[in-house]
Order: C-alpha cells, then sequence, then structure tokens
C-alpha cells in the first residue's frame, strides 16, 4: 500500500468522528462537510511520516479548519437569515449515508447550536472540543492561538451561556412553569380547545411578529379565545427552551427555523406571549437546552 492509499484508508476511518466536531462547531451540515473536505485536502498534502497521531492530528486540523469558518461569519458581519440559522442534522436528504446516520446519532439539538451560535469563535472550539470531545485544554490552545488558562476560561464562559441557570431550573416555582408550557404544546398539538382555555390567561395578549409573513396582518391577538384558535393544531415542529432564563417555545417543524415564543406566566397562567421570527432578534435572545 502506498502512502497515499494508506492516508485515505486513514481518513475514512475518522470521518465520522470529524464530521460530528465539525457539525458541533459549525452548526450545519453542509459547511461540516466543507470542512471535513478541507481536512483531506490539508492531509493529502501531507506525508504520512509527519502524523504520529492521527485521529488528534485530524481533530486538530479539522477544528482550525472550523475556527477559520466562523471567524470569516464574524468579519464579515453578514445580516443574519433564516439560511443562516443552525441547521439540525436531521434536515439532511440523504438519510441512508452511513456518515449521516453517524451524525444523527450524536447530533445536539436545536437549542444548543443556537446557543453555541451566540459564542464567539474561540469560546465556541474552546467549549465543544473539552466539554463534548473531552480534549485537554494544553491540546485544546495552539488550536485557538491561546495558552492554558485562557482556554479554560473560554470554556467555562460557553459552558455558562449553554447550561443557562441551574439554580433557577431546579426551583418548584421553574418546574410548574415547565409543567404549564408543556401542557399548553400537548393541548396544541392535539388541537384541544378545552385544554387550551385551562392554560391560559382569559386576558391573554398574544404578539405576533410582521417578520413572519402569516401573521403578519394580526399583530396583535386577544382574549384566551382567539389565541387558543390560533394555536389549536399548530405546534408541530415546537419544543420547550430556556428564553432568557424562562420556559419558551422554540417553533422549528422539520428543523426549519420559524419563531421563539417568548412567554409571561401569572398566577399559574400564560399571561402573554410575544412571537420573535426576525432572525437578528433571536440572536439576542439568551437560549439554553431545556434539561429533563
Amino acid at each position: 500500500m502506498n502512502d497515499q492509499d494508506w492516508l485515505v484508508e486513514q481518513f475514512e476511518a475518522h470521518r465520522n468522528h470529524l464530521q460530528r466536531v465539525a457539525y458541533r462547531m459549525l452548526g450545519s451540515v453542509s459547511e461540516a462537510d466543507d470542512a471535513v473536505q478541507e481536512s483531506w485536502i490539508r492531509l493529502s498534502r501531507t506525508h504520512s511520516s509527519e502524523v504520529e497521531n492521527m485521529g488528534g492530528w485530524l481533530t486538530t486540523i479539522v477544528s482550525r479548519v472550523c475556527l477559520d469558518m466562523l471567524r470569516t461569519r464574524k468579519s464579515r458581519r453578514e445580516e443574519l437569515t433564516l439560511e443562516r440559522m443552525p441547521e439540525p442534522a436531521h434536515s439532511r436528504q440523504d438519510e441512508s449515508d452511513p456518515e449521516y446516520e453517524a451524525l444523527l446519532a450524536d447530533s445536539v439539538g436545536l437549542a444548543m447550536l443556537m446557543v453555541l451560535g451566540n459564542l464567539n469563535p474561540s469560546e465556541r472550539i474552546a467549549f465543544v472540543l473539552h466539554d463534548i470531545f473531552a480534549l485537554s485544554f494544553s491540546e485544546i490552545a495552539p488550536i485557538i492561538g491561546r495558552n492554558d488558562a485562557a482556554a479554560r476560561q473560554l470554556a467555562s464562559r460557553a459552558r455558562r451561556r449553554v447550561q443557562g441557570a441551574k439554580a433557577t431550573a431546579d426551583s418548584e416555582a421553574f418546574n410548574r412553569q415547565k409543567e404549564l408550557v408543556e401542557a399548553f404544546l400537548a393541548a396544541s398539538r392535539t388541537g384541544d380547545f378545552e385544554k387550551l382555555l385551562a392554560v391560559l390567561d382569559p386576558d391573554i395578549v398574544l404578539r405576533q411578529d410582521p417578520a413572519f409573513p402569516p401573521v403578519a396582518a394580526w399583530p396583535i391577538v386577544q382574549g384566551a379565545e382567539a389565541v387558543a384558535k390560533g394555536f389549536a393544531g399548530r405546534a408541530q415542529g415546537a419544543r420547550p427552551v430556556l428564553v432568557n432564563g424562562s420556559v419558551g417555545v422554540v417553533v422549528a417543524p422539520r428543523g426549519q427555523m420559524l419563531f421563539v415564543l417568548e412567554l409571561k406566566i401569572v398566577g399559574g397562567k400564560i399571561a402573554e406571549i410575544e412571537m420573535i421570527a426576525d432572525p437578528v432578534r433571536i440572536r439576542q435572545l439568551d437560549l439554553a437546552e431545556l434539561k429533563n
């Protein structure tokens, strides 16, 4: 076997791992594919004798490629569009692809991807490599161009954003809030009008975002019956998440981000719902996964 054949064999043996690393960092299957391909190009230009630990070498290379891609995004300061929202692994069409299956098995929730998207590139790389792939800070530091202590600090800062406020999540009031939102989503999915009315305040106000065209003509909806009619049978693709420290909802059917619902709960009822569909506003929210 010549050097090139050996490199191909080694790369294919690590491809799924590289895809998972790149996807966690970039939040896009297609961009992860690009990063993995660029890693192969760099490997193909390398003599096999220069690589002592193939897995570690490739992880380092794909991480640096992803860091460059993240920094390019930031430097362009491109205007956020729906297409730039995180792309869940299950949105990929070729579901028979073994690489896809491995990625899906290890994929992260949409809320997690959105939170990671709010981190700066170095924070994101440090967190993903340490907390998800268990690399040491001495391994991470040269990838992001920092010392060990700085890499540790970046990962810690990112971890606080990702985890949300644990004290809040453990409180009895929080659990009641979570149960109420889950009941609201369950009633909405099944179209159970009476159960929807049971969780809504009679004077509830729904503020809809003109950035979501289907509701642009009705910016404000008032009253439990009117709001219940609007949500009955329409919560497919909705899941509870932490929104600015409180339980809210992300609506993303088939992985396509539509909007976030920020909820105000008063006296055990949902008293206000604000729809946020503008991608720029969504980026400004403090979102975190809701742990069971």
